[in-house]
């Protein structure tokens, strides 16, 4: 009985892991394409086009993400604002965006 109950969470923490491992290239794909915008003018369609493609479908799946198009539009917004990953994911940028938007309602 403990045997299977132990393997069963070994068995979930691995694929936790997994998981983690594959958001971890989803969001490598983000930043490269940040960069190719930046350098070159055409980030948001790389994005789609890599989101589209076989592997990338792949890659959001395994990652936990539904490959649908409402997530390829937001990944294309994501790069269209220009904000590398390891900013929008600090916790001031977090902060920032926080007390801008609570300024913002204050004012409307």
């Amino acid at each position: 009985m403990f045997d299977f109950v132990d393997g069963t969470a070994q068995n979930h923490e691995q694929g936790q892991r997994a998981r983690k491992l594959f958001a971890a290239v989803v969001l490598a794909a983000l930043d490269d394409a940040i960069a190719d915008d930046k350098k070159y003018g055409n980030g948001p369609e790389q994005i789609a086009r890599w989101a589209r493609s076989r592997d990338g479908r792949e890659v959001l799946s395994c990652a936990g993400i539904d490959p649908n198009e409402r997530v390829v539009q937001g990944l294309m917004n994501f790069v269209a604002a220009g904000v590398r990953t390891s900013v929008a994911l600090s916790r001031e940028e977090s902060e920032r965006r926080h007390a801008a938007a609570v300024a913002e309602s204050e004012a409307a």
